[in-house]
């Protein structure tokens, strides 16, 4: 059985929701933009970003029901680390994005802090279970 959420679990949940179904929808609202960052030693730019703005909404849609709430968190987990190439990318060549350097910096302790909400809402402690007492 999987644990109730306490109301900060449920409230950074609705983050993460909120965080990959808009994400999600970017990726074929201003696809253009989204390719533009996928580092060039990445084959099919247009369909790699096609392919996990998918998964950004799957995942999203995933954290909805608790039965497919660790799933979609361990997949939306490693797609943001899957992504984050498009990160160092952008800091190598800023000249390309027109984004002040100071927020392609910030964007790394974000994507840090985005992974430990992704582990902490969608991993919670099974209260339920018994204590490992060996």
């Amino acid at each position: 059985m999987v644990p109730p959420l306490n109301r900060t679990r449920r409230l950074a949940l609705a983050f993460v929701f909120i965080w990959f179904l808009f994400g999600g929808l970017a990726h074929f609202i201003f696809t253009d933009a989204e390719v533009s960052i996928v580092p060039p030693y990445i084959p099919w730019p247009r369909e790699a970003v096609w392919i996990s703005g998918v998964f950004e909404l799957i995942g999203a849609i995933g954290l909805l029901w608790p039965a497919s709430r660790r799933v979609a968190g361990l997949g939306l987990f490693l797609l943001t680390i899957a992504v984050t190439p498009a990160h160092f990318y952008m800091l190598q060549r800023p000249e390309l994005f027109g984004v002040p350097y100071w927020a392609l910096i910030l964007r790394l302790p974000i994507q840090v802090a985005l992974l430990a909400l992704i582990a902490w809402s969608t991993f919670p402690k099974n209260t339920s279970s018994p204590q490992n007492t060996a």
